[in-house]
């Protein structure tokens, strides 16, 4: 039997985004009840939230961005830096609690006490950069934990993997001069946030580990899966990963509503069986997964479930 960490709380239902607004807490009440429900939340080990304390966040946000979060919080702002950023009165705290128990999580992976993980938690984080909050996100969760990977167990090379239909502009932008975090994304092209050219392939001693395959609009499973099994895959044999974290989005549904691509349920499984495999050849299976977006509440939660099935998979 697999040891699969889960952290799946309602405490990630407590960051407010307000009426109407997508990135909702009922992303994180449908996936808790449906993985409840299924049987597969008691499959795994389940992790308790953990929050990131001011060094984690710091290896990769200014200090001031930590800070201006947290007071934009406090004061009852409901919004920070961006138009679509909503935040809430507790959105600092369950901010930090989503970048800490995806670096807790990671932790019991790459140490073995864990083969795999996965965080289902919110805000999500791939668009957060070093100094600016946007496009739902607070602190760059994905970021955090390579960060503290590295400066707290030595880990030397990191592959992260970010299929959310939206290109991950923050978690490139912070690695794009580092050698040792290979970034792959797979997006639609054109959609928000405008970055993610096939020709962005970082820079300085990172040239050659940032990796952006766009997707036109309308493509479905070919493509998005052909994605994962060429391009990462051949990366990867060169990059020889020690572990992998995947910034699971899952707006590239077909039933998502902020999203152009057509894939479909099925295929991230198949995704989640192409990266496992990248894992068990070059990080002896270590694999973690958090959440990003995905917005379409039957497709999210179906999808989600149909991505710990694979990583429960003996």
């Amino acid at each position: 039997m697999r040891r699969v960490g889960l952290v799946l709380h309602r405490v990630f239902e407590d960051h407010d985004t307000g009426r109407g607004h997508p990135e909702s807490p009922l992303r994180v009440s449908k996936i808790r009840e449906s993985l409840e429900a299924s049987g597969l939340a008691a499959r795994c080990t389940r992790i308790p939230p953990a929050p990131a304390d001011d060094a984690a966040l710091t290896r990769v946000h200014d200090v001031e961005h930590v800070r201006r979060i947290e007071a934009a919080c406090a004061s009852g702002d409901r919004l920070v830096d961006s138009m679509d950023t909503a935040i809430g009165a507790e959105s600092a705290r369950v901010a930090r609690l989503a970048a800490g128990s995806l670096v807790a999580t990671a932790r019991e992976v790459a140490a073995g006490r864990l083969d795999a993980g996965l965080v289902i938690a919110r805000p999500p984080g791939h668009h957060a950069e070093r100094d600016l909050a946007m496009g739902f996100c607070l602190f760059n969760n994905v970021a955090v934990a390579a960060a503290a990977l590295r400066a707290e167990l030595g880990l030397h090379r990191i592959l992260i993997v970010d299929w959310d239909v939206h290109h991950g502009n923050g978690t490139q932008h912070l690695f794009e001069e580092d050698a040792d975090v290979f970034y792959f994304s797979c997006h639609q092209m054109p959609l928000y946030p405008g970055t993610g050219r096939a020709d962005e392939r970082g820079r300085g001693a990172g040239e050659g580990t940032t990796l952006n395959v766009p997707l036109r609009p309308g493509d479905g499973d070919g493509p998005f899966l052909a994605a994962l099994s060429g391009p990462l895959t051949e990366a990867s044999e060169r990059f020889r990963p020690e572990l992998v974290l995947v910034s699971a989005g899952f707006d590239a549904h077909r039933s998502d509503p902020l999203g152009g691509l057509s894939v479909s349920t099925g295929a991230f499984a198949e995704a989640t069986r192409i990266v496992r495999r990248i894992a068990e050849r070059h990080a002896s299976g270590k694999i973690v997964s958090v959440l990003e977006g995905g917005y379409d509440l039957d497709a999210l939660a179906a999808s989600v479930a149909i991505h710990l099935e694979t990583l429960l998979a003996v």
